[in-house]
């Protein structure tokens, strides 16, 4: 049996992103967010207009996308309503938002540099993914929603979640992603089945 509602937000479980850009005066900014999703080499991105991130997206055409693990959830919950936009826009201030310019400070993180982009890659996260802007797409017009198109120009991993076969490949079994799942925080569970699909794109994860 199934029952009809009106959920107050639809958001069944993404993978949370730390954006890393540059501000205006050339310091760097610090967000999570968790509408993100990859194809190929291509990642889209939801988030709002207002933000101070998408406002450097569009000024500098580029990003990093730090992918934290599961042990960084105290670190990316201390950002949370914390903004780099200043003032504060109306209708993040009614949320509780408040302006900081020290996001990385804040979180207890470590600014890197990257090879490709001026944005720093955040060193405590176990994926950096260095972007370039390509397109932004309006989203639920007339909200201040935009879908923004990246492209993925460098990917950096941590040596340890390297599979041993191929060091091309991440090992599904030793990434644990920080998830957002309905607002809330969660981890992966064990892997439950083998794919006849993972073949496919690359080697296998080896027995143990």
């Amino acid at each position: 049996m199934h029952t009809v509602i009106e959920p107050k937000i639809l958001y069944f479980g993404t993978s949370v992103v730390l954006i890393s850009t540059i501000n205006e005066d050339g310091t760097p900014n610090l967000a999570p967010m968790s509408s993100a999703w990859w194809l190929n080499q291509s990642c889209m991105l939801g988030l709002s207009s207002k933000s101070q991130t998408v406002q450097n997206l569009i000024r500098q055409q580029e990003c990093v996308l730090n992918l934290p693990s599961i042990d960084l959830i105290p670190a990316v919950d201390r950002l949370t309503l914390l903004t780099g936009r200043h003032p504060v826009p109306e209708s993040k201030a009614m949320r509780g938002y408040q302006y900081e310019a020290d996001k990385f400070g804040i979180a207890g993180l470590t600014p890197i540099p990257s090879q490709l982009v001026r944005a720093p890659r955040v060193q405590e996260c176990p994926v950096h993914l260095e972007a370039k802007l390509v397109k932004i797409h309006p989203f639920e017009e007339p909200s201040s929603l935009v879908a923004i198109e990246v492209h993925i120009e460098k990917v950096h991993v941590e040596n340890e979640l390297l599979m041993e076969i191929n060091t091309n490949y991440i090992d599904p079994s030793k990434w644990n992603p920080m998830i957002m799942n309905f607002c809330e925080y969660f981890g992966l569970g064990e892997q439950l089945s083998a794919s006849r699909l993972a073949p496919v794109f690359g080697p296998t994860v080896p027995p143990r």
